[in-house]
């Protein structure tokens, strides 16, 4: 059995037995690819010392975000009890992971995850932080609107009228329950077509480098334009390559982690505490009717969020 180091096997049992609650004789799928076997193998290890029933999976087809798996792969991650989804790519917005949740898999998807990000972020106590993005969650279930702004010039209107809000707790021990690792957020999809404003992300970019901030004028729903230098032309030509759906707005979410680190590795950089973030494309999962193969979320900053009318942040501190 692969040998853990003290801060290995501290964070790799938290997700087994405080995130996932595994218990012995239940079935465990680790999914990964090449560029994160090595870590693919510490939470199969950990696992293992559960339950007996421990598979791991490695495929190297996705080229980006809310692609799909292999189908070998998606029947596996539909019939296991648990489905760790430990890989360079997100498989979060997909229909094999939607189909997997609704056949009641408890799932964890890690895209992206590197080591060191692993041992700061999955030995905390997640309780008080499941607690906020609950809550914050049920703000955005009765939510008919929202407005954001920001210093830097962010100004955007949306409508949540009927989409209900999610939490990301990391607590994922209920079947058909599933969420992120490292966890720390609350989001909802807003109404396709109604989005309006202005958007500048100048906290953190999905696998971009912000070599400077990134503007999106946003009518109807759609980026319009998209302006900031090399990592708004990346932008851009990710977007573009998934299709014109691909600039509709997907998601208005709110990190609650206090231990998230802003970085290019959006995982984390989204569920930065007291940060918002606003993503394009696939809304699949938020209850929405964009399915195209990419979903792309920007961070903003000192945020100011108001829901129907309340503050809910101000500059970047929580009123609640």
């Amino acid at each position: 059995m692969l040998k853990l180091t003290p801060q290995e096997l501290t964070a790799a049992r938290n997700v087994m037995k405080q995130c996932m609650g595994i218990k012995p004789g239940e079935s465990v799928l680790i999914v990964t690819d090449p560029a994160r076997s090595n870590l693919a193998g510490i939470f199969a290890a950990a696992a293992k010392a559960i339950t007996k029933k421990v598979e791991l999976v490695s495929f190297n087809t996705m080229t980006g975000n809310a692609q799909e798996p292999p189908p070998l792969a998606a029947q596996k991650m539909k019939t296991a009890d648990v489905a760790l989804l430990v890989t360079t790519y997100s498989l979060s917005h997909t229909k094999a992971r939607k189909n997997a949740s609704q056949n009641g898999c408890r799932i964890a998807s890690m895209p992206g995850i590197t080591l060191a990000m692993a041992k700061r972020t999955l030995t905390a106590d997640f309780t008080q932080m499941a607690a906020l993005s609950t809550k914050l969650a049920e703000i955005l279930s009765q939510a008919n609107s929202a407005r954001l702004t920001s210093a830097a010039g962010t100004d955007l209107t949306f409508t949540l009228t009927g989409r209900l809000g999610d939490a990301d707790t990391g607590l994922y021990t209920t079947p058909g329950l599933w969420g992120n690792l490292p966890a720390g957020e609350a989001c909802i999809g807003p109404l396709e077509n109604k989005t309006q404003g202005t958007l500048i992300i100048d906290g953190a970019m999905a696998e971009i480098n912000l070599d400077q901030p990134i503007k999106i004028i946003i009518k109807d729903g759609l980026a319009i334009d998209i302006s900031g230098g090399q990592a708004a032309k990346r932008l851009t030509a990710t977007l573009r390559q998934a299709g014109p759906q691909a600039f509709q707005v997907a998601e208005l979410g709110i990190g609650t982690n206090p231990l998230a680190q802003l970085s290019p590795n959006i995982l984390e950089a989204e569920k930065v505490y007291a940060t918002c973030h606003v993503a394009f494309g696939n809304n699949l999962s938020y209850g929405g009717i964009i399915d195209v193969p990419v979903h792309e979320d920007g961070v903003i900053l000192q945020p100011t969020l108001q829901i129907d009318g309340k503050m809910i942040l101000k500059a970047g501190k929580f009123l609640l």
